[in-house]
């Protein structure tokens, strides 16, 4: 019996096609998740950026959700968000997180 060896290889070559369509699939469906304004009034922030949605570590909704916000900022920029009286302030990060959103660090420490 006479072995082929392109065809012997042809499962392998089909699979291993498959593999990389599949994760370029994903990727792109990541970033344009990511790249989505999210509810932004702007939609983007200076130079054009897209909006990334951030969420705020450490901070619970009323509902008990963490808290997320957009923002086209740069990472690096400072924000301050008003809780009952009191303020806090955080830092955009480009951490991605498990749920797809960007970290936003608290500056004044955890609670």
């Amino acid at each position: 019996m006479r072995y082929d060896v392109i065809t012997g290889s042809l499962a392998e070559l089909l699979g291993g096609l498959a593999v990389i369509l599949t994760l370029g699939v994903a990727a792109r469906a990541r970033r344009r998740r990511t790249a989505r304004p999210g509810g932004d009034a702007a939609g983007a922030g200076p130079a054009g950026r897209p909006a990334r949605t951030y969420t705020l570590i450490g901070t619970r909704a009323p509902d008990g959700h963490p808290v997320r916000i957009a923002s086209g900022r740069a990472a690096g920029t400072v924000i301050t968000r008003q809780e009952g009286r009191s303020r806090r302030r955080f830092e955009l990060t480009d951490a991605v997180l498990s749920d797809g959103t960007y970290a936003a660090e608290p500056l004044d420490g955890y609670r």
